[in-house]
């Protein structure tokens, strides 16, 4: 994901945590005060309002939350003297919707729940701007995964008559019936399938009635990464005349190999479908 936005001529940077948005409170602070964000941002976590609203989200969304200790900060929160910092905050309640971190590309950030709740309290207009342009850049993202999936499946369907080449120049005895032909490439198909999904066109029509489409229209982006490799191992396997059982074998060993592989660095992989 691209690691900034800007609003209304502020730069708010973006991290992703647990595969959440955090946006940075530090940054959002500066539209109001370009020298005094940490001031800013203790003066918001000073409300009782806010710290019910940090309370609820992390009881809702935080198994671990401390919430005997919160109950003791929400009983000082509106005092005079009371001052809280996002640190004293996470330490102390083992709060997840608030991070701190140091370093060049540092400060507060906090889940897009809560962020867009201080874009509020610092201004009405500058919150329905993040919030726009945050959703055009999730909106941007949606696109680019849509082309890229349209890449990867154009891949495939190159790969596909190399395949299918190959099952032809190789399988398909001389002067066989015509209606027959089908099946032989039927098969081949399916053992691919079975090979990256674990079953066949058919087994997985009987479990999906509902949807249109086959199999491979649900795959994801990297099962037809893997699915384009297996296609043209299978081709070289066919040339070298090895039985479909032995073929079956070593494409599954380097459909699972390629998956966890890409598991490793993209923990976002569904591998199989249901």
């Amino acid at each position: 994901m691209k690691n900034n936005i800007i609003v209304e001529n502020t730069n708010v940077k973006i991290n992703q945590v647990n595969r959440e948005d955090y946006l940075s409170l530090t940054d959002i602070a500066r539209y109001k005060d370009s020298k005094r964000s940490d001031y800013i941002l203790q003066n918001w976590m000073r409300s009782k309002d806010t710290i019910e609203f940090l309370g609820l989200w992390e009881r809702i969304n935080n198994a671990d939350f401390n919430s005997i200790e919160f109950d003791g900060i929400k009983n000082q929160a509106g005092v005079n003297s009371f001052i809280l910092t996002p640190k004293q905050w996470i330490s102390t309640t083992k709060a997840i919707g608030i991070i701190s971190k140091a370093g060049r590309y540092g400060g507060t950030y906090a889940h897009k729940d809560i962020a867009f709740e201080f874009a509020s309290w610092i201004s009405a207009e500058f919150k329905l701007f993040l919030i726009k342009e945050f959703q055009r850049l999730k909106n941007d993202e949606i696109e680019k995964q849509k082309i890229g999936w349209d890449i990867k499946r154009s891949i495939v369907k190159m790969n596909y008559h190399i395949h299918t080449d190959a099952i032809k120049n190789n399988l398909i005895p001389p002067n066989i019936a015509k209606n027959k032909i089908s099946f032989i490439y039927a098969n081949e198909a399916d053992l691919l399938n079975l090979a990256l999904f674990g079953m066949t066109a058919k087994q997985w029509q009987e479990n999906n009635g509902d949807k249109k489409g086959n199999i491979r229209d649900y795959s994801s982006v990297e099962q037809l990464v893997v699915l384009a490799n297996l296609e043209s191992l299978n081709a070289e396997f066919i040339k070298q005349d090895l039985r479909p059982n032995v073929r079956l074998e070593k494409l599954n060993e380097i459909a699972i190999e390629q998956l966890k592989l890409l598991l490793k660095y993209n923990k976002g992989i569904v591998i199989g479908n249901s």
